[in-house]
């Protein structure tokens, strides 16, 4: 059995306790996560299992491999603790989220540009098109409608569209269904103020560099 992802469940979660279920080298399996591996353009989670930094965590298939920093003494079976940094995680998912609106938008009001590209990072989000022209042109309307969004502060619904697959969705009622696992917040009011920045890529390539302000 692959490992149980509680942080879809809970992504309010920051700490657990799991069962080690392999041990290869310094890497290590869990039968139960709260740690986020890097996919789909959102970076992993940072914490500890056991009280050791988690140095990488890999997802393959329905699985997460996690490469413990430095030398353990953990066997199959051992329970450990896992502890996740709540401040990135937050930061993480705000990003992400922000990221999924103004991506969205950018589909329904710029007649669907390619994406080429993303990352989600605990600093900012980028998102990277195909895209003849000038996309900050359009700023002034993302900016305002993902305010709009925002400010209504209404539910967000993840949820699975294929159990066995592990494949997810997310939802805002009246707005959009899109799919993708990332950890997203309960509500948009959670995300805050949003900024957006243009990069030039390369001819016939743009950036949305996405930033947020601190909540208070």
């Amino acid at each position: 059995m692959p490992v149980e992802k509680l942080f879809w469940q809970d992504p309010y979660l920051t700490e657990i306790d799991a069962r080690i279920t392999s041990c290869g080298g310094n890497r290590v399996t869990l039968d139960r996560t709260i740690f986020y591996a890097a996919s789909g353009g959102q970076e992993s989670d940072e914490g500890t299992i056991g009280g050791l930094l988690v140095a990488r965590a890999e997802k393959e298939g329905l699985e997460i491999f996690y490469s413990l920093q430095g030398p353990h003494s953990f066997t199959k079976g051992d329970r450990v603790t896992v502890r996740i940094d709540w401040e990135r995680r937050l930061r993480l998912m705000r990003l992400h989220f922000a990221a999924e609106i103004i991506l969205e938008l950018v589909y329904q009001h710029l007649n669907r540009p390619v994406k080429i590209g993303a990352n989600i990072s605990s600093d900012k989000a980028r998102i990277d098109f195909s895209f003849e022209g000038r996309i900050s042109d359009a700023f002034p309307l993302l900016e305002a409608e993902a305010k709009r969004i925002v400010d209504e502060d209404v539910p967000i619904r993840s949820d699975f569209s294929d159990r066995a697959r592990e494949e997810r969705f997310w939802e805002i009622e009246g707005f959009a269904r899109v799919s993708c696992g990332g950890t997203h917040p309960r509500r948009t009011g959670e995300v805050g103020s949003i900024r957006l920045k243009r990069n030039n890529i390369g001819h016939g390539k743009e950036r949305i560099e996405i930033f947020l302000k601190e909540l208070s």
